[in-house]
């Protein structure tokens, strides 16, 4: 770890470091740390352990960057980063830093869990001067569809949820109906907000069946890909390129390759 910090900070000199990573700033790095966190996912989903080890060293370097360029503002550094993760995982484990009375099972360890959050995002409303929300603390810069189901499961938690699953359902086809109606009116902002709303409630019913939306999205991305890759191959085995094969003569092959591949 100590070799890590002597790397970026050398990286960061002014004088003697990359001109690029000089360059760089809080909102500049962002997007490469988030990029890191996704490959961190990839692997795991490949189960590729070497590339694992190598993923969440990427990652590592981006808190490290973090860390370093607050370091020069001297607003915190790395040290204060790990404190503070350590300081709050004991307070939050006090089943097994503490006397842990009352926590028996995982279901009581994420009550307690979830309690202590809402505790600190109420300190942290006063703080700032304003009424503590239920959706306080859900990240602007996550993907939109983990933003969505972590919003509706914090209002889920006050009560603001359907009671089954039927008008979830209902819900979803009641956008579908809204869209198909915008289609019709050529309205390209009103085409665009159902959209959303149609993608906000199939998230919903994810929610409800308790299958993570970006996971499933994920994986249908990989299917399509896959398939694409088996038609590709197959116009290729006819000796032609698949801009030269018909739409009639793509499906066919999609149509094979995802009976073959289930």
């Amino acid at each position: 770890m100590e070799r890590l910090l002597r790397v970026m900070a050398r990286l960061r000199d002014p004088e003697r470091g990359c001109p690029w990573d000089v360059e760089q700033d809080f909102e500049s790095i962002a997007p490469y740390t988030i990029e890191e966190a996704y490959e961190v996912a990839d692997a795991i989903e490949r189960r590729s352990m070497e590339d694992l080890k190598g993923e969440l060293g990427d990652l590592l370097f981006q808190v490290v960057f973090h860390a370093r360029m607050a370091e020069e503002l001297d607003a915190f550094d790395f040290e204060d980063v790990a404190d503070h993760i350590s300081e709050k995982m004991i307070e939050r484990h006090p089943h097994v830093f503490g006397d842990g009375a009352g926590i028996d099972s995982a279901g009581a360890q994420a009550r307690n869990w979830e309690a202590q959050k809402a505790a600190e995002r109420g300190r942290r409303a006063a703080r700032e001067g304003r009424r503590p929300s239920a959706l306080d603390g859900v990240a602007m810069g996550l993907p939109a569809l983990m933003r969505a189901e972590k919003i509706q499961k914090r209002a889920a938690r006050v009560g603001f949820d359907f009671p089954d699953i039927a008008p979830v359902m209902g819900k979803v086809d009641e956008e579908w109906a809204e869209v198909r109606a915008e289609i019709e009116s050529g309205d390209r902002d009103r085409q665009e907000a159902e959209i959303g709303d149609l993608l906000f409630a199939v998230v919903n019913l994810a929610r409800y069946l308790r299958i993570d939306p970006e996971t499933a999205l994920r994986n249908t991305n990989s299917r399509f890909v896959s398939r694409f890759h088996r038609v590709e191959a197959a116009v290729a085995a006819e000796g032609r390129s698949i801009e030269e094969a018909t739409l009639e003569e793509m499906d066919a092959h999609w149509n094979a390759a995802k009976k073959k591949q289930g």
